[in-house]
């Protein structure tokens, strides 16, 4: 565990892991003209295509996790790079669904190997992905992902803040002496 992980919270090192994710994954699919967040909206439609779906852009938000605009602007770019075709839904015109296209597919398979080829460096600490570890793990992140959260702003605003908890305030075996 490097030093910076050592008294992080949970939430912090969360946060590093999926700016760190972030970051591999852009750089890995850049050659293939996509960003990480193209990255998953491509993936995630050749899963569904394979599984015989045909999602509108809403449909894909909400398996993504994005918010609906910002799918929208990504598969416009999508559709103007020419990986994915838009069109309006027979049974409700109001929605857009997704398909890609033969060049999407491809340039999917290809994106889809080499991230699985980081997932397997990320995973390979915990066994690699068929790991009992990373099978533990997996539970273990989609018992929090499946924890709703919802923002209260009625906190106090002079309620008592554990230093210690904090990672990005100094400890103070971390405070430089006078």
């Amino acid at each position: 565990m490097s030093s910076t992980s050592e008294h992080a919270t949970p939430g912090f090192l969360v946060w590093r892991l999926s700016t760190k994710w972030r970051v591999a994954v852009d750089r890995a699919v850049a050659p293939l003209g996509l960003t990480h967040a193209q990255y998953s909206l491509v993936a995630s439609l050749y899963g569904m295509h394979r599984a015989g779906r045909r999602p509108s852009q809403r449909q894909l938000a909400d398996h993504t996790g994005l918010e609906p605009l910002y799918v929208s602007k990504l598969a416009r770019a999508l559709e103007a790079a020419g990986v994915v075709d838009r069109t309006r839904d027979p049974a409700d015109p109001r929605a857009i669904q997704l398909s890609l296209t033969e060049d999407g597919r491809e340039v999917a398979r290809r994106a889809i190997g080499v991230v699985q080829g980081l997932l397997e460096q990320l995973l390979e600490p915990l066994g690699g992905l068929g790991g009992e570890r990373t099978k533990a793990f997996s539970r273990e992140l989609a018992t929090l992902l499946d924890v709703s959260l919802d923002v209260s702003l009625d906190a106090p605003v002079d309620a008592p803040v554990d230093a210690s908890l904090d990672t990005h305030l100094p400890s103070h075996s971390d405070e430089e002496q006078p």
